[in-house]
């Protein structure tokens, strides 16, 4: 599993930080939830996924 460091602003952050109490979730799920509902309709994300599938197939192959 590859690791994905983001930096928030403090206001995305308490608000990220209450809908998973609220949700009784982790913050990480509910980062997790949010970019696949968001993915979804982003072509940013969805090229950025790309780009990180197409680095980890040239990752392997060169192992």
């Amino acid at each position: 599993m590859e690791i994905i460091r983001l930096e928030v602003d403090q206001d995305l952050f308490r608000s990220l930080s209450e809908a998973a109490r609220c949700n009784h979730s982790t913050l990480e799920q509910e980062c997790v939830k949010r970019l696949r509902q968001n993915g979804r309709r982003s072509y940013y994300l969805q090229a950025l996924v790309a780009e990180l599938r197409a680095e980890d197939q040239q990752r392997r192959a060169a192992h």
